[in-house]
């Protein structure tokens, strides 16, 4: 119990006691991906309960070794103060090449809460990062390496046009540079690709506007249980505004929850389609798959081309509720099957296409807005382990 004068805003708010539950938690960090190897480490998760005794905000420093990246000190913060009103940080730098500084903020008070603001303000340099060439015929054989540093702001304002529908209008600005990478075993993009093969190898700016339509009845927000979530979507880059060079993004995506046995049983499904139409469009702008969030059988940014097709359908069966530290975790096991694929334009798809990655997730859930993430999927190219915070989509 730590007195709420010692934990000042935007850790604690007038929504905690003046002694304030803060649940201390050391853990072992082993993690493993395609594009970053093995990390390894230790972090200590602070969790601070409010009133209700939900874990209301989240502090968590970590040290990481890897051995393309050194050291790795970081300092991960989220806080949830309201159902309104939420903000996130990360604070992130390595001995070698990798730095990672963001801030997110969300509040929906505004307007009797029809009106939802969200910023992200970001800086940010991933040494491990790909590039294999374009589409899903490109071989693993051509891989390379880079540093992909970027910085930018995104700021969307949604309304509330009826009780499940919301319009929202977005500006995306963002620096991208390529610079040399962390993995010294690979060669270097400039070594086997040039800017006339691959569009924003010489660095690029974005500065685009976007306009979404949003259907939602997923309940509750921050972690969905049941409901129905379809969103389209237009993003228009131009010379004239600043970008360099000028293209469209268009995107529909639908997600549904269907809970069963009581709630023990969630199946989840996604089904996305991406195209992005424009000359000499920067390679990290087309549509992109592979990740911890696409196809989880493969690193970050595998297969690149002008437009992709995406499902993803996952299990999430609770095992057992369980008291850790005094904190209630929901421990679940998720079976998955991603499917997706790259293409020019959506009548070129096939099957040969598409790749099919099963897989199996691992997640630890502290109601009502943590989520603890291990993922394991397969690929061609054999598997690929993900660890994180957040459900995959």
């Amino acid at each position: 119990m730590v007195p709420r004068k010692k934990l000042p805003p935007p850790l604690t708010n007038d929504q905690f006691d003046d002694q304030v539950k803060v649940v201390t938690i050391p853990l072992p960090v082993f993690a493993s991906s395609p594009n970053e190897g093995i990390t390894y480490g230790a972090l200590t998760a602070f969790l601070l309960h409010n009133k209700k005794d939900e874990v209301s905000t989240l502090l968590a420093p970590q040290v990481n070794l890897n051995k393309n990246f050194g050291t790795t000190f970081s300092l991960f913060g989220a806080g949830y103060p309201s159902a309104s009103r939420s903000w996130e940080f990360n604070l992130s730098r390595s001995t070698n090449v990798n730095e990672d500084y963001e801030l997110k903020l969300r509040d929906k008070t505004f307007f009797n809460e029809k009106l939802e603001t969200n910023l992200f303000v970001f800086g940010l340099t991933d040494g491990s990062a790909r590039f294999f060439g374009f589409q899903s015929k490109s071989r693993k054989d051509d891989e390379t390496n880079y540093g992909d540093r970027e910085f930018g702001v995104n700021l969307s304002l949604g309304y509330d046009l009826a009780k499940n529908l919301q319009v929202v209008a977005g500006n995306r600005l963002k620096s991208v540079s390529i610079v040399p990478g962390a993995v010294k075993t690979l060669p270097y993009i400039r070594d086997r690709f040039t800017p006339q093969d691959v569009p924003g190898l010489d660095g690029f700016t974005v500065h685009a506007q976007r306009l979404s339509l949003v259907y939602s009845t997923l309940e509750p927000r921050d972690l969905p249980e049941d409901g129905l979530m379809a969103r389209g979507t237009i993003e228009i880059s131009s010379p004239m505004l600043g970008s360099t060079a000028g293209y469209r993004h268009y995107e529909v995506e639908v997600k549904k929850y269907l809970p069963h046995n009581n709630g023990r049983f969630t199946g989840v499904g996604r089904l996305s389609y991406n195209q992005t139409l424009g000359s000499n469009v920067p390679f990290l702008e087309r549509s992109i798959l592979g990740g911890e969030t696409t196809l989880r059988g493969y690193g970050r940014n595998r297969f690149i081309d002008s437009s992709y097709v995406l499902c993803n359908l996952e299990e999430r069966i609770r095992l057992f509720r369980w008291a850790v530290f005094d904190v209630t975790t929901d421990w679940e096991i998720a079976p998955f099957v991603d499917l997706g694929a790259v293409m020019e334009s959506f009548p070129e798809v096939s099957s040969k296409s598409f790749e099919f990655n099963p897989g199996i997730g691992f997640r630890a859930v502290v109601r009502p807005n943590i989520v603890g993430r291990v993922d394991l999927g397969v690929g061609k190219e054999g598997p690929a382990v993900f660890v994180g915070l957040g459900y995959p989509f």
